[in-house]
């Protein structure tokens, strides 16, 4: 079937309820959310990451995306987060981007991104690294979306109240789409 499938992908530093949220949403709006590859990568890495390592999480995100988005039902999917993830990880930990990587940034474009605000507390796991630089991720990410001129809301609030907050920048979005 080709029919357009609006994307929303659910980004922002690590610890902001980006898998909770997107979860709720898609069981909200009844269809698929792609999930983020990095974490199953990551979680079966028996070596620290390393650059070729970004690179296939690369080419896994996008991987499962296509999976998803050939299998959807309905013309809307969520993406809990986007490979733009890998580029700021890249820049953070080994001072660059693979070039693939940002050859692919202008290409895959995503119609809303909602942008999970630091407002909840630090939750430990295993697979995160900087809980002393939310602010700085966090001003990363408006940086990366204003580059690719994109749509995006900021999400905040507790609870119930960010996941009426992330349904009504959906709805919003949906009303104007």
């Amino acid at each position: 079937m080709n029919r357009p499938i609006k994307k929303i992908a659910i980004v922002g530093p690590e610890s902001t309820g980006k898998s909770t949220i997107t979860q709720q949403l898609a069981k909200q709006y009844n269809t698929l959310w792609v999930p983020e590859y990095a974490r199953y990568y990551c979680a079966a890495l028996t070596e620290p990451c390393n650059l070729q390592d970004e690179v296939n999480m690369f080419h896994g995100q996008l991987a499962l995306e296509d999976s998803i988005l050939a299998i959807a039902e309905k013309d809307l999917i969520f993406c809990d987060t986007t490979f733009i993830t890998v580029k700021i990880w890249s820049d953070e930990v080994f001072g660059e981007t693979p070039q693939i990587v940002l050859d692919a940034l202008p290409k895959y474009n995503y119609d809303l991104y909602l942008l999970m605000d630091i407002d909840l507390p630090w939750q430990e796991d295993p697979l995160r690294d900087f809980p002393h630089k939310r602010e700085h991720f966090l001003q990363v990410w408006h940086k990366e979306l204003n580059t690719l001129n994109a749509a995006y809301v900021i999400v905040s609030g507790q609870g119930d109240d960010r996941l009426n907050n992330a349904i009504t920048a959906v709805e919003t979005f949906l009303k104007n789409a």
